[in-house]
């Protein structure tokens, strides 16, 4: 069966669906018409005038080929967010709650061990603190590779 056909028996079907539901809105209604059958008469009869068939050859000229040059300037644009992370810990609420000025907090990260940068909550990379013109920042140590930031995804 076609497309065509498809599309014919689609509109039939609809005008039969239609035709069947007026007799039963006309009894309960008291002859009123019916907007849910008129609408699908409406659709249907849309459906058979409007429809028209691409070829193959004009959906295949309207897909990007390979000659298409992806523009990265778009992405270049794109805000991240960046986290340097320094260790974590887990504490009760009993002793987050007593914590004043001067607390300390054990990380379970050892001293001199590198931090964590995060892009958007992915590991990118390792790193140590630098303090540059009164400013910190981070030296990169080793980037994670795209393999292995897909392994973790995983």
């Amino acid at each position: 069966m076609s497309e065509e056909d498809d599309m014919s028996a689609w509109g039939d079907a609809l005008n039969e669906q239609a035709e069947a539901e007026a007799p039963e809105n006309e009894d309960q209604g008291g002859g009123e018409d019916d907007p849910w059958a008129s609408a699908l008469s409406e659709q249907a009869e849309a459906t058979e005038d409007e429809v028209s068939q691409a070829s193959l050859d004009e959906l295949q000229e309207g897909r990007g080929g390979g000659a298409d040059k992806v523009d990265l300037d778009v992405l270049m644009d794109i805000p991240v967010t960046l986290q340097l992370e320094i260790g974590r810990a887990t504490v009760s609420i009993r002793n987050l709650l007593s914590y004043t000025q001067g607390s300390v907090i054990e990380m379970d990260r050892l001293a001199g061990e590198p931090l964590d940068l995060l892009v958007n909550g992915t590991l990118i990379a390792h790193g140590e603190v630098v303090v540059i013109n009164d400013k910190f920042g981070v030296r990169l140590t080793d980037v994670v590779s795209p393999q292995e930031r897909i392994k973790k995804l995983k």
